[in-house]
């Protein structure tokens, strides 16, 4: 399974334990949040627990599927279909994604490397540039 498969294992059977008030990445102190999008493919929804970066009242994710060569299955998800949820501490939260791209995506990248430098290893171990996405608060 690797590190990254027990971790995301783990922390999904926290969620689930603690009906959304725990995960591994908030225990370690940062933010995170479920996201919970529409499979592009099965149209039904699809829920990852994701360590975010709080900017503009709202919420930046960053694709990097842990340092993998491949962008996690959300993030087609959303290029597919950017209506989700977001779920903090067990409250839901319409929101709208839009992937960053050219200058928004530069200056977004300095912003996210001061949050968490980790995202350089991340991006490193990929070989890829990792996607970011920003996602407003919408009203149903």
């Amino acid at each position: 399974m690797g590190l990254a498969g027990g971790i995301i294992w783990v922390d999904k059977r926290l969620h689930r334990l603690f009906k959304g008030k725990v995960s591994l990445v908030a225990m370690a102190g940062l933010p995170s949040l479920r996201l919970t999008t529409t499979g592009r493919k099965s149209g039904l929804p699809r829920s990852t627990n994701l360590l975010y970066f709080p900017h503009d009242e709202g919420f930046v994710l960053v694709g990097s599927n842990w340092g993998r060569p491949n962008d996690p299955a959300w993030t087609h998800n959303l290029r597919s279909a950017p209506e989700a949820v977001v779920a903090l501490a067990g409250k839901e939260i319409p929101v709208r994604a839009r992937e960053l791209l050219g200058d928004e995506y530069e200056a977004m990248w300095k912003l996210l490397l001061d949050f968490w430098p980790g995202y350089s290893m991340e991006a490193d171990a990929a070989r890829r540039v990792l996607p970011i996405f920003e996602l407003k608060t919408t009203t149903r």
